[in-house]
């Protein structure tokens, strides 16, 4: 059993920074694709990001291009995503997630594991 423990929401301002990070256990995490989702108040989860299992392949969602960068370091098992230029849009629960394989391009394949999501809150 893999579980995903994500940390770093938190409030923020219009414009500021947040860096997520998800710890995984298991010792197959460098095997696989990983991602974030986000869940805003009365709208339905979205995709965020993706990034394979080297971290040489990552894909965005349109909203957070140029903003917000994944990255992993498959070594402490862990997963990040680095929110810059933050906007009250971005507000959400934001979840990690692993993939069912080692690369997403599309942000939309199998997953087969969830976090419990970390609260973002950004203020104007």
């Amino acid at each position: 059993q893999v579980q995903l423990v994500e940390s770093g929401g938190g409030l923020v301002q219009v414009g500021g920074s947040l860096r997520l990070s998800c710890a995984a256990s298991g010792r197959t995490f460098s095997n696989y694709a990983m991602g974030w989702f986000r869940q805003a108040p009365g709208k339905e989860r979205e995709f965020v990001a993706a990034l394979s299992w080297s971290g040489g392949n990552t894909y965005y969602a349109d909203s957070v291009k140029g903003r917000f960068t994944i990255s992993r370091d498959n070594a402490k098992n862990t997963v990040y995503l680095r929110m810059n230029s933050l906007k009250p849009e971005d507000t959400a629960v934001y979840y990690c997630v692993r993939y069912s394989g080692s690369y997403c391009y599309t942000g939309n394949c199998e997953t087969d594991y969830w976090g419990q999501g970390t609260q973002v809150t950004v203020s104007s």
